[in-house]
């Protein structure tokens, strides 16, 4: 994806990350059709641009041009044809923008509005309350691939990677992964009913059902990593865990808290709760290629810190990158050489 589209996304989303529960699907403001010379598609999109920015919704432009882009059939304004910019428009058309711009004056998310997204060129369904996936997330997918392509070694039984995804989602990164590695298989786990049905419906829209095991499965409870036991060992575990500080839920942008599902967002009272979990069943499930989490900028001193006080796990924090901001926002933990297994 292109920087001008992760700044909109971060734009579109407000000033928060993520959050949130499922709110309403249509919207309680009053009707706004527009007066009935305006029919062209150019003429909506300044129509619903004044309005969004009347109601004080942010990216109000891109927000009305993505909506009526996506009526008429195209996923951006730009990739229109001219045409189409001063065509007029029929009355299921214009009735259909109304509906679908009445949703985001309710501040619903344009992936919702919209029911699907790019991630890493793959067309996914998006559904509330399941995460939404962000632009940073497809730079930790872009990192993965990147230190796989160093280390031919990261190949599992079959001829590539065996992964270990853990909290799903929509199936981003597991999909995303298998998309760039053919011959990779995945292992992609969710505790919410809601991601691991999205998951199971996105992998086969993509057609990559056949190399995807989906499992129902909380790792913060005791024993859980027993259950993916007969599936190891991973070559690769990958993650974006709820890394949300608790105390700062309440400053999510309405699009957040008022849709996405808080359970995927909320990492407890510093962000570590699933953090620390998954390092902890790390040492049970992993060979040696490591750990790669997408975590808070806050994060890398305090898992350093936690991964030094636990010395039993045998794991070291060997990089930390910057996303398109500056902010340290992903990690790579390894076994340590004390405990890596022969390839």
């Amino acid at each position: 994806m292109e920087l001008w589209s992760r700044m909109l996304w971060t734009l579109l989303s407000g000033p928060g990350r993520r959050g949130g529960i499922q709110g309403r699907a249509f919207s309680s403001w009053p009707p706004h059709p527009p007066p009935a010379e305006l029919v062209s598609a150019t003429e909506l999109v300044r129509h619903w641009t004044a309005i969004f920015e009347e109601r004080g919704i942010p990216e109000a432009q891109e927000s009305s041009e993505y909506i009526i882009a996506h009526v008429l059939g195209a996923k951006t304004f730009q990739s229109l044809k001219p045409a189409l910019w001063t065509q007029p428009l029929n009355a299921g058309q214009l009735q259909c923008i109304q509906e679908l711009n009445s949703r985001r004056l309710q501040r619903m998310p344009i992936q919702y509005i919209l029911g699907e997204w790019d991630f890493q060129g793959l067309s996914l369904k998006m559904a509330p309350p399941v995460f939404i996936p962000r632009p940073e997330t497809e730079e930790l997918v872009e990192w993965v691939l990147e230190e796989a392509a160093q280390q031919p070694h990261v190949v599992g039984a079959q001829g590539g990677p065996l992964i270990l995804e853990v909290g799903c989602g929509s199936g981003a990164i597991s999909l995303g992964l298998l998309s760039h590695f053919p011959q990779s298989r995945v292992i992609a786990v969710d505790k919410e009913e809601a991601a691991i049905s999205l998951t199971h419906e996105n992998a086969r829209r993509l057609r990559l059902q056949d190399r995807i095991r989906i499992v129902h499965l909380d790792v913060t409870l005791e024993g859980s990593w027993a259950h993916l036991l007969p599936w190891g060992p991973m070559d690769l575990i990958v993650s974006n865990p709820p890394y949300v500080f608790h105390q700062d839920m309440e400053q999510l942008a309405p699009e957040i808290h008022r849709y996405e599902d808080p359970v995927a967002l909320d990492g407890g009272e510093e962000g570590m709760d699933v953090i620390t979990h998954i390092l902890a069943l790390a040492p049970q499930l992993l060979k040696n290629s490591g750990i790669f989490l997408e975590v808070e900028p806050r994060h890398p001193e305090l898992v350093g810190s936690w991964l030094g006080s636990q010395p039993d796990l045998y794991l070291e924090l060997v990089a930390v990158r910057r996303d398109f901001c500056g902010r340290p926002r992903f990690l790579h933990v390894r076994k340590s050489q004390a405990a890596q297994v022969p390839d």
